[in-house]
């Protein structure tokens, strides 16, 4: 049987991510293009079928009925169509894992367990995809995902690994050259390191209301970051007050390198969670092994908590 005329296969995919977020801007976001980009592929589609897709206005985008059809059955062709072709070329086979997380989680948690996941599976070989955000996540290649978010992005199975413990944290020098941020009331008179990025991490503002500590009007200072890494980073160099989470800097906390100046925490509301693609083929040998790992990790860590 002969196939007939297929419409433009580019504009197809704007399309999904448009009628997926009712957004033209999100889906740019998601596809690395233009909104412009987007709003002429949709345009291109809708003259190729002679219909239009979408009810435009100032405040929102929504789908025509005609666009509404188009999409239930555009959307699960293109998942097809990705999770066949990822199946197809997947990297190296059976034993080879991908895992995509933030530099920061890559760093502080997920290597420093590596060589104990090596040692009991030798024969799988991890491929680590250092990334600083969750943004896009969907348009990405990963076998299994690590991120810390308060919702799961749609479309991802979600495994929830744990919640977060948030502190303050700094040098020992630096505690032993301000000595007075050991008053909790007193922690705005140091250097605030400031993670500056837009995502679901916890702000020292936050810490201040959780705590119900009212930082001081006029003292202290502020840097603002848009790395984890480096705000830890500035933390052990002595150059102020940094927010650690108990996952992440718990190997500097037993070494010394920092110390709690105050004992105030606060319980975060998101989660670090695992996150894999749906699973429309057999799982690999190599991920299997790997999620069963990270569970147990989790597992063996409440029971050490449990009184």
């Amino acid at each position: 049987m002969r196939m007939k005329p297929l419409p433009p296969l580019n504009s197809l995919v704007a399309f999904e991510a448009a009628a997926r977020y009712l957004s033209f801007t999100q889906a740019a976001a998601e596809l690395n293009v233009t909104q412009g980009a987007i709003s002429r592929q949709i345009k291109h589609l809708e003259d190729y079928l002679g219909r239009a897709l979408f009810i435009r206005d100032k405040r929102s985008l929504i789908l025509t009925p005609t666009g509404n059809e188009y999409y239930q059955s555009i959307e699960p062709a293109l998942l097809s169509i990705s999770a066949t072709t990822s199946n197809i070329i997947q990297w190296q086979g059976e034993q080879q894992v991908t895992v995509m997380t933030t530099n920061a989680m890559a760093s502080f948690w997920l290597l420093p367990r590596f060589s104990e996941f090596q040692a009991a599976h030798p024969e799988i070989d991890l491929r680590i995809l250092a990334v600083d955000s969750i943004r896009g996540i969907r348009n990405s290649e990963f076998d299994i995902a690590l991120f810390y978010c308060r919702t799961p992005p749609q479309g991802l199975d979600a495994t929830p690994l744990f919640s977060e413990t948030v502190f303050p944290v700094c040098s020992p020098r630096y505690l032993q050259q301000h000595p007075e941020i050991a008053d909790p009331n007193k922690i705005s008179h140091g250097t605030l390191l400031s993670l500056d990025i837009s995502e679901d991490w916890v702000t020292w503002s936050d810490w201040f209301r959780q705590t119900n500590i009212t930082p001081t009007a006029g003292t202290g200072r502020k840097l603002n970051i848009n790395n984890y890494l480096l705000v830890i980073q500035a933390a052990l160099n002595g150059q102020g007050l940094a927010l650690g989470w108990s996952n992440l800097v718990d190997d500097y906390l037993a070494s010394g390198l920092l110390v709690c100046p105050v004992d105030l925490t606060m319980k975060t509301q998101s989660q670090f969670y695992m996150l894999q693609p749906p699973q429309i083929f057999r799982q690999k040998k190599g991920v299997e092994c790997f999620r069963k790992w990270l569970v147990s990790i989790m597992e063996e860590a409440e029971a050490k908590t449990w009184p």
